[in-house]
């Protein structure tokens, strides 16, 4: 009787655990070995100010997610210590992760694989996407990059035309 109880609670945990990965943009696989719980604790912190979930869950419990979702290519990332980070924001995971191991001068925490966009990543994919600037920056630099030329155009334009308007003067 017990061991059905403990079973339910553990399809349940699984159960969760697929909702979220269907649900979210991306989620990233970190080994969380060697850090201390007051460095978790500020992980943490940090992941709900960025609108990430950062959450420690067995391994069986994560492949038996991951297969459920049909994530296939995961199995090497689910072997030891391993937390997951999601968000409905596909660079906001890796950025978290990143910018914590940055700011906190941190080794430990390593990057083990993950899913972005509904596409099984490497560790490389995810540190590129982890290196991109803020979401408002790059916009800025697309908008940036379109105005540019339209502006020397216009002023060549203008240039063009106060030299005709000083000649017919």
């Amino acid at each position: 009787m017990a061991s059905q109880v403990i079973l339910a609670q553990k399809q349940a945990v699984v159960a969760e655990i697929v909702d979220k990965m269907k649900n979210c943009a991306s989620f990233v696989l970190v080994d969380y070995q060697g850090i201390n719980a007051e460095q978790v604790t500020a992980l943490r912190a940090k992941a709900r100010a960025m609108n990430v979930e950062y959450k420690i869950y067995k391994n069986t419990m994560l492949t038996l997610a991951a297969k459920e979702c049909g994530f296939e290519g995961l199995e090497d990332a689910l072997k030891g210590s391993t937390a997951i980070a999601f968000a409905d924001d596909a660079v906001a995971p890796a950025k978290c992760i990143s910018e914590f191991v940055k700011d906190n001068k941190l080794q430990i925490l390593k990057f083990k694989g993950g899913v972005i966009d509904g596409k099984v990543s490497g560790v490389e994919e995810i540190q590129a996407i982890a290196a991109l600037p803020p979401k408002d920056v790059l916009i800025a630099q697309v908008v940036g990059g379109i105005k540019s030329p339209i502006t020397k155009f216009a002023l060549v334009i203008k240039a063009i035309a106060d030299k005709k308007g000083e000649e017919t003067a």
